[in-house]
């Protein structure tokens, strides 16, 4: 019996009148049992610096997909330092097997990238923009009405997952939303006494610092703390689908409804610490008792402007489960790609909070309220 051919990897510099190509002859059988040296031995080559390289694997006897990886790899590690690259002799199976390592890792490497203009390459990035977005919106939707079929159906909610998600996102939040509303206070107050001791309206305080933390600050600031401590849901949904469990189901709902009954009830605890805040600086700098500032707050504070920032809460509690829970389903299943999704989930769901509290101040003010 013939022993299987040793994996090979060797070069050769082919110069043109136009570029310089080096070219990578692969040969041998590429799998598990010799990876390992021929691993070391791939690191070890003088890897050009610029200019283009062929890999030709032409000559692969065999490959696995621990092969298949390490010659993908190979190729996406040249092209992150700007090296065009091209896999080319590849036998059909063979080339199977690398372009399902690649879609599985989210970039093609069996193709060399055609350079775009930057009008290509804007309206490239506008158009993937614009489908993400119609795919969140489906998301969205689709999610909405588990949530009404659910609520129809009490008992297909998971409320112990319910209840994980009140405790996480909910209760242990406290400390972090309570600090920062109360110095919030603090500093609004503080930046409102100059001002209204050049006036003789030490009073006014009050109003300031209640209606900037009920009607604004404290529903914008929790939303925001909680969209920055909330994890995405990453999970393989395709697995779930297999079998029969829907994935909105089973992480989105248990989240959806944790927050939208967590948000407004820590609003309402920012809302005291911050006042809370704002009446402790206004005794130290504008020397306002408690119970004058109470009193003052109680003629300042109308139903209205209590409601107007509660209300705000459900809404933002919802666009930060959706955003979390559909970048999370956007994971491709690497390490970088958890990392990059978390923090496009966080960006994209604090954007969309600010925005949100933009649009509710213009109707706020067109209703008079």
């Amino acid at each position: 019996m013939m022993a299987a051919p040793i994996a090979e990897l060797t070069f050769d510099v082919v110069t043109d009148a136009s570029e310089r190509v080096s070219r990578a002859r692969c040969s041998g059988t590429w799998t598990v049992q010799g990876i390992a040296a021929l691993e070391k031995a791939i690191d070890k080559k003088p890897w050009p610096k610029e200019g283009g390289v062929v890999i030709d694997a032409a000559k692969i006897a065999a490959l696995d997909t621990s092969g298949a990886w390490l010659l993908y790899r190979t190729a996406r590690d040249l092209r992150e330092q700007g090296v065009a690259v091209t896999i080319s002799g590849l036998r059909p199976e063979i080339e199977a097997l690398v372009s399902l390592i690649g879609k599985g890792a989210g970039k093609s490497l069996l193709a060399k990238p055609e350079p775009h203009g930057m009008l290509e390459a804007i309206g490239r990035k506008t158009w993937k923009d614009a489908l993400s977005v119609l795919d969140f919106v489906a998301f969205a939707g689709e999610s909405f009405a588990i949530l009404l079929r659910s609520i129809a159906q009490p008992r297909r909610i998971r409320w112990r997952a319910v209840l994980h998600n009140v405790q996480t996102a909910g209760f242990d939040a406290l400390p972090i939303t309570g600090l920062l509303s109360f110095l919030m206070g603090i500093v609004i107050a503080y930046q409102g006494a100059d001002q209204l001791q050049r006036f003789g309206a030490n009073i006014f305080v009050a109003d300031l610092v209640g209606i900037a933390m009920l009607r604004e600050l404290s529903p914008l600031l929790t939303a925001i703390i909680v969209a920055g401590r909330s994890g995405s849901a990453y999970t393989e949904i395709d697995a779930l689908r297999t079998v029969g469990i829907v994935p909105q189901e089973l992480l989105v709902l248990p989240k959806l409804l944790a927050l939208t009954i967590v948000l407004p009830l820590l609003t309402v605890y920012t809302d005291v610490a911050g006042v809370l805040g704002g009446m402790i600086m206004a005794r130290t700098q504008l020397g306002i008792g408690f119970e004058v500032f109470l009193d003052r707050l109680d003629e300042a504070i109308v139903m209205s402007t209590y409601l107007t920032g509660l209300c705000k809460a459900p809404v933002f509690a919802m666009i930060i489960a959706l955003v979390g829970c559909y970048r999370g389903f956007e994971t491709a299943g690497s390490a970088d790609s958890v990392g990059r999704q978390t923090t496009i989930s966080v960006v994209q769901s604090i954007f969309l909070v600010i925005v949100t509290d933009a649009l509710f101040s213009v109707v706020f003010n067109i209703l008079d309220l």
